[in-house]
């Protein structure tokens, strides 16, 4: 191949490349929202569904672990208690309850609410990136959480399939999400914890996290799962063997949204993900009105479009200050020749994402999604 046909077929092939991982992505993504919705209509233990993907993920993962070290030959990390209980165990309950409350809201609201209402998660992540000095103050963050609140306030205005309940549910998951990804940014910029790897992660998270939901499962939803007829009360084998199957499958696109995340970011940057998480939304709204037959307003759709500006700005605001002045968080190195990546991270060039297809032994930088 000559030398001038590099660039292009280069150029070609990094392009197929992204498109790939994007439409990975929003298969998982998408995909297990509606998975929610759906199994919800029949199955109305959310708390318990929660509790299944985590034990799933954390299967996949010990499994994941035990390969790369076989392959690789070097030990994975094993965390102390001292560590995992003062360190990690935050994390795993904020993210415990962004995801609990979050798979609950959806016996109450539509699709298209529950998307909409979840985008607010970027107030809460400024918010607490600034309470923990993460993000530097900059006037037009007050811009950015004017035009996704009144976005906001549109789209619930007099919407016909409103539910307060469920709304709630979500704008709480939605506040501790703001918790879960700040702390998460922090835990994974401590190199010495060594949990750069997405993988260990989330295997050292699930465990707490299922604790930490565990309670809250045997208050809401113990004493009726304990008599349903589809689980621990079953009279035929068959239902039952369905509603495992039914569940398995939520936790396997669990596993796989959290590490088709982790791909986009490792092989393109942050702002690809934030930039398809924006088209992402839209994609749902519009196959919430088709497959779901959720009704959404012209002031609904309005309301939509602003908050969807807002986080735009947000996204293109974060790019343009880490270009121009630099890193401000701080660097990790990655040693591992395997998935070393920090899982959002932002890239400046064309460079740092060569050096990134290589694995380089560069510092990194972990940037808030």
């Amino acid at each position: 191949r000559q030398p001038w046909m590099a660039c292009p077929v280069q150029f070609l092939c990094r392009g197929i490349r992204t498109i790939g991982l994007v439409l990975l992505y929003y298969v998982f993504s998408i995909g297990i929202t509606f998975y929610n919705k759906w199994l919800m209509k029949g199955f109305h233990y959310p708390l318990f569904m929660t509790l299944v993907h985590l034990t799933i993920i954390f299967c996949i993962s010990a499994f994941t672990r035990r390969a790369m070290q076989f392959w690789t030959g070097k030990p994975r990390i094993v965390m102390n208690w001292s560590d995992y209980l003062y360190k990690v165990a935050p994390t795993a309950f904020a993210t415990a309850l962004d995801i609990g409350l979050s798979n609950w809201s959806f016996l109450f609201i539509t699709i298209s609410l529950y998307t909409m209402t979840k985008s607010s998660a970027v107030l809460f992540i400024l918010f607490f990136s600034l309470v923990f000095k993460l993000e530097e103050p900059n006037p037009f963050l007050i811009l950015v959480v004017l035009l996704i609140a009144s976005g906001l306030f549109m789209f619930t205005f007099k919407s016909t399939q409103f539910n307060l309940e469920g709304f709630i549910m979500v704008l709480l998951a939605s506040f501790i999400g703001g918790i879960r990804w700040t702390l998460t940014q922090v835990l994974m910029q401590k190199a010495e914890l060594g949990l750069q790897n997405p993988i260990d992660t989330m295997y050292h998270l699930q465990p707490l996290m299922f604790l930490g939901l565990f309670p809250l499962f045997l208050y809401n939803e113990g004493l009726s799962l304990s008599s349903s007829e589809k689980l621990f009360r079953v009279t035929e084998f068959s239902p039952f063997v369905y509603s495992l199957c039914t569940l398995s499958i939520g936790g396997l696109l669990a596993f796989g949204l959290g590490f088709s995340e982790f791909l986009l970011v490792s092989r393109t940057s942050s702002l690809t993900l934030s930039i398809s998480g924006i088209f992402k939304e839209v994609c749902t709204l519009l196959l919430a009105t088709k497959l779901m037959g959720d009704q959404i307003s012209a002031l609904n759709w309005l309301g939509f479009a602003v908050c969807l500006c807002g986080i735009s700005l947000h996204v293109g605001l974060k790019t343009y200050y880490s270009k121009n002045k630099g890193p401000s968080l701080r660097q990790l190195n990655s040693k591992s020749p395997e998935l070393e990546l920090p899982l959002l991270r932002q890239k400046g060039d064309e460079g740092e994402e060569s050096a990134a297809d290589e694995y380089d032994d560069e510092e990194q930088e972990i940037t808030l999604h």
